[in-house]
């Protein structure tokens, strides 16, 4: 008998047929003798009608107040999963993230969890019952609802499993598990039956949409493996866990991408320290967060300096750079915001040589100019004109031959 912590994701709960389903997949698992946490979320497109709501109140909603409406939505799907589980025949309990006593700090719709209380959990599984728990929510010092931002019950899910020490978390979302990259993309993309937490991360953070990031730092964090599946398809899925237990051993993993870039060049600032905090720190006050940075080699004591941000901060980067190319006495500002950036991802980087050779040689074959480039242990990230993006990606899934499974 295992203990099981699973998470529904808001297309799994998107009508109260599909919620039945649900249902009578955990009854499943229960019947097979497991003990049963369920974190779910609202139904599809649940939280953004209640912020559009609370928007006709009030153009920029109080943080607080905006909590307390947007986290009803999970109270309506874990109530209707109880009473679904209850009309199989299962002991069945709906607990609000307040009444788990998941607690959490007081940044109000971003908050982050501090501590869970698992002793009614406990209590509540030793006695035969279901437990089904509000994801995305729980409640700071001073008894306010708290929200944990975009993809928070993914986080829920996770942080439950690694209170309760259980030996899996499954995520159950409308993908079948973590493949090499976007099937949209690539038709031939094959779904991985494992990766690391390291390369999930990575993936996560580059633009795959499989896992909330924040989740995956958790469950690396806590060593909780994660188990991506789908709900409507039976199958494996792919576990998420530590490098050392990883079946895999392949050089590259999967191919993220990301279309939401943009790149920002002061040119001709001084080459002299302290100059790259005067470019960046406007910008960090303005809460606009720098992705890929370059400096070019100075000559005659000028430099250029290129970073990128994301599309919807542009123009106010943009506005804010032009200010401080005044001040620097810059010769000017440019920008561009069609581009994308284009990942290789994989572990096996750290002991496999030619890997950076190959992506470029691929890319040059087809006339795709790289712009920018960065590094890491087990990752490579180039930047590209975003009218390429589809022909980079199959080229090196090609050049890589990630359709084909390992050995």
């Amino acid at each position: 008998m295992a203990l099981i912590v699973q998470k529904y994701g808001g297309t799994s709960m998107g009508s109260p047929e599909r919620i039945e389903n649900v249902a009578k997949k955990v009854g499943s698992f229960h019947d097979q003798g497991h003990q049963m946490v369920v974190a779910v979320s609202a139904m599809s497109g649940e939280t953004d009608r209640l912020i559009k709501l609370a928007k006709t109140i009030q153009e920029r909603p109080d943080p607080r107040e905006l909590d307390v409406i947007i986290s009803t939505g999970e109270q309506v799907t874990i109530a209707l999963l109880a009473m679904a589980l209850q009309k199989l025949g299962y002991k069945a309990k709906s607990y609000t993230g307040a009444q788990v006593q998941i607690r959490t700090d007081d940044a109000f719709t971003k908050a982050r969890i501090k501590e869970i209380d698992d002793a009614r959990i406990r209590k509540d599984l030793a006695d035969g019952y279901i437990i089904v728990v509000a994801g995305f929510q729980g409640m700071d010092e001073a008894g306010n609802i708290t929200t944990l931002g975009r993809g928070g019950s993914d986080t829920t899910g996770v942080a439950l499993a690694a209170a309760l020490k259980a030996d899996e978390c499954q995520i159950y979302t409308d993908v079948d598990g973590v493949y090499t990259t976007d099937p949209r993309v690539v038709p031939e993309a094959r779904r991985l039956n494992s990766v690391t937490f390291e390369e999930m991360l990575e993936l996560a953070s580059l633009g795959a949409k499989v896992l909330q990031i924040r989740s995956v730092e958790f469950a690396g964090k806590y060593n909780v493996p994660l188990r991506v599946l789908s709900t409507f398809v039976d199958g494996p899925g792919t576990l998420i866990t530590s490098e050392e237990s990883k079946m895999e051993q392949v050089i590259i993993s999967g191919i993220a991408f990301n279309r939401d870039e943009a790149k920002l060049t002061i040119v001709g600032v001084p080459d002299q320290p302290g100059v790259a905090a005067r470019i960046l720190s406007p910008i960090g006050r303005a809460n606009i967060e720098v992705d890929m940075i370059i400096q070019n080699v100075g000559a005659d004591g000028l430099t250029d300096f290129t970073f990128t941000v994301h599309r919807n901060d542009y123009d106010k980067a943009y506005d804010i750079l032009d200010k401080t190319s005044k001040e620097l006495g810059a010769r000017a500002v440019s920008g561009d915001k069609k581009i994308v950036k284009v990942s290789l991802v994989g572990v096996g980087m750290r002991s496999h040589a030619g890997v950076a050779s190959t992506m470029f040689e691929t890319l040059a074959k087809e006339g795709i100019n790289i712009k920018m480039i960065s590094t890491s242990e087990i990752k490579i990230s180039v930047v590209v004109d975003e009218k390429y993006l589809e022909l980079a990606v199959r080229s090196l899934h090609a050049a890589f031959k990630l359709e084909q499974a390992p050995v």
